[in-house]
């Protein structure tokens, strides 16, 4: 089981966290118990305290205070091992980045979990593309053999999109309206893949 014991998002207050938790357009609205504002540094799922930091620096977040073990890095930003570590300056025990990383292990349940050791403090869970490909290409390559792979994702919209055409100097296409667009785009997938894969590396 895991016990939620703190949240840190330097950029929205407790009333407007509540706000979006409870009611989503794309997953709807939250159903399972209340979900209220307690003070402006806590929350209360029911009547479980959840604390609320707002830091930027991740090694200002006081987790160890918290009582948090386990921190979920999800801002797409600390993805390196050495940013990541951060955390654990804050006193998390454990840091595991929701993106795919250059450096820190990366697993995948159904792929390569297995090699997990409990002496690793920094993981990476890959991505959501990179879940969805290994275990498929895991299994073909264990009961067939793979001699060479085409891969192609197709991604439903995602916030840092545009909602009318704009600016996007890096990348001309990806500045168009995301509604009325099929937008090619590339993917690290097929390299993670073979980072949880090995034998498919290359």
């Amino acid at each position: 089981d895991v016990e939620l014991v703190a949240v840190n998002d330097p950029f929205i207050t407790t009333d407007y966290m509540t706000y979006m938790f409870k009611y989503d357009t794309v997953h709807g609205q939250w159903k399972h118990h209340d979900v209220k504002v307690k003070d402006a540094k806590t929350l209360l799922f029911g009547e479980k305290e959840v604390a609320v930091f707002g830091c930027r620096n991740p090694e200002e977040i006081p987790w160890g205070a918290a009582g948090a073990d386990y921190v979920v890095e999800s801002t797409g930003v600390f993805t390196d091992k050495d940013k990541a570590a951060a955390h654990i300056k804050g006193g998390a025990k454990k840091v595991i980045i929701s993106a795919p990383s250059k450096d820190a292990p990366m697993f995948v349940c159904g792929v390569n979990e297995k090699e997990y050791t409990s002496d690793i403090t920094i993981v990476s869970n890959a991505s959501c593309t990179t879940n969805c490909l290994a275990p498929l290409a895991k299994v073909i390559n264990d009961r067939f053999g793979i001699v060479e792979g085409l891969m192609t994702t197709v991604h439903a919209m995602t916030a840092t999109q545009k909602t009318v055409d704009g600016p996007s100097s890096k990348d001309w296409r990806g500045g168009r309206a995301a509604s009325f667009n099929i937008i090619p785009s590339s993917t690290g997938a097929a390299k993670a893949v073979g980072k949880v894969l090995p034998v498919l590396n290359g």
